[in-house]
This record gives C-alpha cells, sequence and structure tokens, in this order.
C-alpha cells in the first residue's frame, strides 16, 4: 500500500489569530517533480443537462458554478487546495485507512476539493456538496501521474469558511466531521477525528458495526475505527507553533510555519517535496475581501508567496499556468500516464534557475532571496493596509495584484 504524502493543512480562528481574521495555510506535499499551477475560472452559468469532465470522470454539471483560484497539479482537473469568491478555502489530504481505497477511476479527492469550492457558498455548503458527490460517485483511481503503479487514496479535507470550519474525513462513502469556530486546527495524512463528531454518514456506525470494527462498549473514535495503526495523533507538529503565538497568528505566522523544515511541516525528503503553497486570510466582517497568497512553485523556504483577491474582470497569469496539451495529453489517453509531457510554467522554470544559482553561488543566491523576501513582505504590508482601510476597495486596485507580482517576481528572476 502506497504512503501517503505528509502534507500539512493550518487554520487558525479567534481568539488565535490576529485582528479578528481566520488564517488557512497549507503545503501540498507531492512527488518531488510535478508541477502545479495557480488557475483562475470565473463564475459561470450552464445549459440544463449538461456535464462536467473532472479528472477521470464526467458528472452532471450545475445551473451556476463560482469563481475560483486554485493550484493543482498541472496533470488533473480539481485541486490540491483553493478559494472561492465568497471566501471559502478547501485543501486536501490522501489519507491511508483500514479500507482500501479504490484503484477504479472516479473522483479524485482532489476533484472534490474544485467541485466543493464551484458549488458551495459556505464552509457548510461545500461539505454538503463534497459528501453527496461523494455518494454518488464514489472516489478512486490514481493520485500521481504514474503510468507503472496506481497509487490510490481516501480523502480528508480542510473546509474553511469566515464563520467556521469542518474537518471532513472520508473512507470510501463513508464519513465524519467536526466543526470549528475557535482556536487553531491542524490536519495531516492520518485520520484525526475522535469521538467529537458534529456531523456523518447516516449508516456510518451501521456499516463499521457489521464489519466488525467497532461493538458500540466504547465511544465511537472515528480514527480508531477506521486507522490501521495508533498513529492517528501524532500528526500536526506545526499545530505547536501557531498555538504558542498566542493570539497574534496572521498571514506571516502561517507562512512562517510552513517554511519550517525541522519540524517537518516543510517538506523535502526522497520521495516527496512541498510543490506548492496557499496562505488565505479571511476577515470576519464580509465588507472586507479575503487575501489568497500563492506561491505556484515549490518549496515555500525558497518561494515568495504572492497575493490574490477576488474581483471581476481579474487578470489572468499564463505564467503560472503550465501549457495545455488538450486531448493528446497522456493524462487523458487510454492506458494513461504512458509518457509525462513537460508541464513547466514561466515561473517554474525561473525558480528553478534560482534554485541552481543558491546552490551554486551561497552569496549571490542568498542575496536573490533577501531581494524576493523583500519583495513578498512589500506584498503582504500592502494587504494588511487593505484590510484595515476605513473604505471599500476599489476593484481597479488589485484587478492586476496577482498579474503583477507574478510579473515583477520574475524580472527579478532575469
Amino acid at each position: 500500500m502506497a504512503a501517503a504524502p505528509p502534507s500539512y493543512c493550518f487554520v487558525a480562528f479567534p481568539p488565535c489569530s490576529k485582528d479578528g481574521l481566520v488564517v488557512f495555510g497549507k503545503n501540498s506535499a507531492r512527488p518531488r517533480d510535478e508541477v502545479q499551477e495557480v488557475v483562475y475560472f470565473a463564475a459561470a452559468t450552464h445549459d440544463p443537462g449538461s456535464k462536467v469532465e473532472c479528472t477521470y470522470i464526467e458528472i452532471e454539471q450545475v445551473p451556476k458554478t463560482h469563481a475560483v483560484v486554485l493550484s493543482r497539479p498541472s496533470w488533473l482537473w480539481g485541486a490540491e487546495m483553493g478559494a472561492n469568491e465568497h471566501g471559502v478555502c478547501v485543501a486536501n489530504e490522501a489519507v491511508v485507512t483500514r479500507e482500501p481505497a479504490s484503484e477504479s477511476e472516479a473522483l479524485l479527492g482532489m476533484d472534490l476539493v474544485r467541485l466543493g469550492l464551484e458549488r458551495g457558498a459556505t464552509a457548510r455548503e461545500a461539505l454538503d456538496v463534497i459528501v453527496a458527490l461523494l455518494e454518488e460517485h464514489g472516489q478512486g483511481g490514481n493520485y500521481y501521474e504514474d503510468g507503472s503503479s496506481c497509487h490510490a487514496f481516501q480523502s480528508a479535507f480542510l473546509i474553511v469558511d469566515r464563520n467556521e470550519a469542518w474537518i471532513l474525513e472520508t473512507s470510501g462513502k463513508y464519513w465524519a466531521a467536526e466543526k470549528i469556530t475557535e482556536g487553531v486546527k491542524c490536519i495531516c495524512n492520518q485520520l484525526s477525528l475522535t469521538t467529537k463528531i458534529d456531523a456523518e454518514h447516516p449508516e456510518l456506525r451501521n456499516y463499521v458495526r457489521s464489519q466488525g470494527w467497532w461493538n458500540e462498549d466504547t465511544d465511537f473514535n472515528f480514527s480508531e475505527v477506521f486507522s490501521l495503526a495508533d498513529d492517528h495523533l501524532a500528526c500536526c507538529s506545526g499545530r505547536e507553533s501557531l498555538e504558542k503565538q498566542g493570539g497574534d497568528v496572521s498571514a506571516q505566522t502561517m507562512i512562517d510555519v510552513l517554511r519550517d523544515k525541522d519540524s517537518g511541516v516543510c517538506v523535502d525528503s526522497e520521495s516527496f517535496l512541498t510543490t506548492a503553497s496557499i496562505v488565505s486570510v479571511l476577515p470576519q466582517d464580509p465588507s472586507f475581501p479575503s487575501v489568497h497568497y500563492f506561491t505556484g512553485t515549490p518549496d515555500p523556504s525558497r518561494s515568495i508567496f504572492k497575493p490574490f483577491i477576488f474581483v471581476d474582470d481579474v487578470k489572468l497569469v499564463p505564467k503560472v499556468q503550465s501549457p495545455s496539451f488538450g486531448d493528446d495529453d497522456p493524462a487523458k489517453k487510454i492506458p494513461r500516464f504512458q509518457e509525462k509531457p513537460d508541464r513547466r510554467h514561466e515561473l517554474y522554470k525561473a525558480h528553478e534557475w534560482a534554485r541552481s544559482l543558491l546552490e551554486s553561488d551561497q552569496d549571490k543566491g542568498q542575496k536573490l532571496m533577501r531581494i524576493m523576501l523583500d519583495l513578498e513582505k512589500q506584498g503582504l504590508e500592502a494587504m494588511e493596509d487593505i484590510l484595515t482601510r476605513t473604505e471599500i476597495l476599489d476593484p481597479a486596485e488589485v484587478v492586476d495584484l496577482f498579474y503583477d507580482c507574478v510579473d515583477t517576481e520574475l524580472k527579478f528572476f532575469k
């Protein structure tokens, strides 16, 4: 059975977070050579009876989908993490449970991230979308762009909005969820739900009784029932770092935690690398915009977080989008993944050059990194100004925001 990549997701609510903000973050640990792109899809209306083609299967489309911004492995349809125009953020974790994951092609956990964001205007709505689709279509298929072996996993999700978060953990079509409204919470590639369950599949307990996994002599503990081993609590070393901040968790704090290699939160191993990261700041006052920071490049300790704000006619950023191969994409042909095309986008290539500079000329590399971090700091301060000012944001001020940040980063690399 494949080991799940050790990704980490966090959320901090008041009183642990600064200025009444909700702060969300995720490191996406994936195969080292995989490219992630950052893509925006505008809100759209769809004809009755239309379909949507997900990574492996086609499903019914809904009449209206929300605008979304996604960080995703560039070979698939869904996303590792992202946000929508209503201030909902969703991130996915691959998990292993005692129920073997299906290799049959169905919805990937990453497809469910995008579907939840496109169809849910609150965290609870996104959760309801995900579990309904899980019931109807199931989850399964290869999580990696690998023609030699199928790596199938179950899914866990952190679903966040301005008011609450839900930890949703699944095994096949069965699921349980916990609601969070204060403090700090972390999920990783192990089950974490115990006896506090605020919503669940209606047949969950009957199913585990029928399997002989639980006999009602003890409180129902989701992790104990579904985990393969007693490792379901040894998770989330980064949570302590956030809790130590008292009431001061901010975007910068979350970024610092995601960059921490000593704790294991920033993954850089023989098999896996943090291939992209996100931090989102959601003001609990809905008159203020949410700000979403994406790296679009691997290893947050040598990447910079660039801000994105939802406005109408937001400028697209082709320099963080991978080339499209259409129907010739080896991910779409059967048998799948018989070859691996070059999916690197322009920012990824520039980042590779910067990495080689860091490794070959430390002085020059560190000077470049200082310049990049100063650029990031300017972006964070500008966003903090937007979130604390009294006048309403003029959309024209931020329509090119993410585009300009990527463009500036590329200019420094050149």
